[in-house]
């Protein structure tokens, strides 16, 4: 594997034209809000309401694009031109849409902290069309980020210590899903990645070794393997394109061969019984005085398969993950909302069934005791801290903060921490028994109940006009 030298961290919402990747409703109500003169500030809270059934956290993830999209928001002529294409957007709104800018703010917790279902991810402060508008892009990006991340963590977990490194380019769902596929899972604590573009982008490492095609292409087997070790000191040898057994006699051959210059760092298990495989190569490789040949696996692995190896004591000193992790196989979505939660200083509420909202601005206390988290409270942002506060303000008037620019090595070192505070049971594969508890403090209680009974007050008065 070779790595490359780590850029500095630099992340991008996208093009020029950024601001139209959004759906039509966002338009026709922001022309909307604009008619009726409605801008006065509101309050949208982001959050997950219910955990998918395989995951007992998620690992909040995109935040930094969402921030860098807010900072860039803005319709240049050429958007403007497509827009007024469509007959349902008056001229008068494009002329008023050219200068829209979000001057905002955002409070959020920052990337790699666990979260739990009901808690803000973030909540944006902001004029109603401003604090409207930007609920797609928002979304598209924190949600795709969190779920690849929460994979991630789960593979990292399983894998014992020992190092994960991302092969799913290929299967991923598109290339903006690949990049940002390998800063979230380098956040939750994979090691490298086989995108160049990202080592590029965000400065993650990129390793990789090479592909049974380079072994097809030559002749003879020994010929791949001495070729590639000639070039490339340090190397991880793919020993199962025909017979594991055999490749693996044919690193031996080729140590023989080199002697000192021998400076094989691996070689890679890609099928079969990988438990059994790793255990006969440690054996051969040990017996030939290969000692410091470390062994690797892939393979369409998950966290179960990784898991299951770690606690059959296979001596592999790491994992590459494509496919299971690139798509987050067993949970590819997971149900986050967006939703207005007070608007001209009024609390405001859903009644929908299953679909409740806590009203008005919010902070949640993680309570714990001797380092690990016990609880967490749900609880109205001016109340007196509970616990440890989540929400950070990362974005004021348009601009982020310091808070709001947390490095990428940063945001990998707060995953790992604060997964580390995570009681054992959160952190296991299976469902945790029992799940971690998430409490609504009284005072948001209290206040929801107020806001409740005034809404149903007030339809009740519409309903007898």
């Amino acid at each position: 594997m070779h790595a490359v030298a780590r850029r500095p961290d630099r992340g991008s919402a996208g093009g020029e034209e950024i601001a139209l990747l959004t759906d039509f409703y966002q338009l026709t109500m922001l022309q909307a809000y604009w008619r009726e003169e409605m801008h006065d500030e509101a309050v949208f809270s982001l959050f997950v309401r219910r955990l998918p059934r395989s995951r007992n956290y998620l690992l909040a993830c995109g935040l930094d694009d969402a921030l860098a999209y807010l900072e860039q928001l803005r319709f240049p002529p050429a958007a403007l031109e497509h827009l007024g294409t469509y007959k349902e957007l008056s001229a008068g709104f494009l002329d008023w849409l050219a200068e829209l800018r979000f001057t905002g703010d955002v409070h959020a917790v920052q990337e790699g902290t666990p979260v739990f279902a009901g808690e803000p991810i973030l909540e944006v402060v902001a004029s109603l069309p401003e604090a409207q508008f930007v609920e797609t892009f928002v979304m598209n990006q924190v949600h795709l980020q969190t779920v690849l991340a929460s994979k991630a963590a789960r593979i990292v977990e399983a894998a014992g210590g020992r190092a994960v490194i991302d092969f799913g380019l290929r299967r991923m769902h598109g290339a903006e899903a690949g990049l940002k596929a390998a800063r979230a899972f380098y956040i939750a604590g994979v090691v490298a990645t086989s995108n160049v573009l990202a080592g590029r982008a965000y400065g993650v490492p990129v390793t990789g070794t090479m592909a049974h095609s380079y072994v097809q292409a030559h002749d003879e087997e020994i010929e791949a393997f001495r070729a590639f070790a000639e070039l490339y000191p340090g190397t991880i040898l793919l020993v199962d394109t025909y017979d594991t057994r055999q490749g693996i006699e044919k690193v031996l051959q080729l140590a023989r061969e080199m002697g000192e210059r021998f400076a094989v760092r691996g070689i890679r298990l890609d099928s079969g019984d990988l438990a059994a495989l790793a255990f006969e190569a440690r054996r051969v490789l040990d017996d030939a005085g290969l000692d410091s040949v470390e062994i690797f696996a892939s393979g369409g692995l998950d966290e179960s398969e990784i898991a299951a190896l770690v606690e059959a004591g296979a001596p592999i000193a790491g994992f590459g993950v494509g496919t299971a992790m690139g798509v987050s196989r067993d949970a590819p979505a997971i149900d986050l909302a967006y939703k207005l939660t007070a608007y001209a200083g009024r609390g405001r509420v859903k009644l929908s069934p299953g679909k409740p909202i806590l009203p008005g601005r919010k902070q949640v206390f993680r309570v714990e005791e001797r380092g690990i988290a016990i609880r967490d409270i749900l609880a109205r942002a001016d109340e007196e801290p509970a616990g440890r506060p989540l929400l950070e303000k990362v974005m004021a008037r348009g601009a982020r903060l310091p808070a709001g620019r947390l490095p990428l090595e940063s945001a990998r070192e707060r995953a790992r921490d604060e997964i580390g505070r995570l009681p054992e049971r959160i952190r296991t594969l299976g469902p945790a028994d029992p799940p971690y508890p998430v409490e609504i403090s009284p005072a948001l209680a209290d206040y929801r109940a107020e806001v409740v009974e005034a809404l149903t007050e007030s339809r009740a008065g519409e309903a007898v006009r």
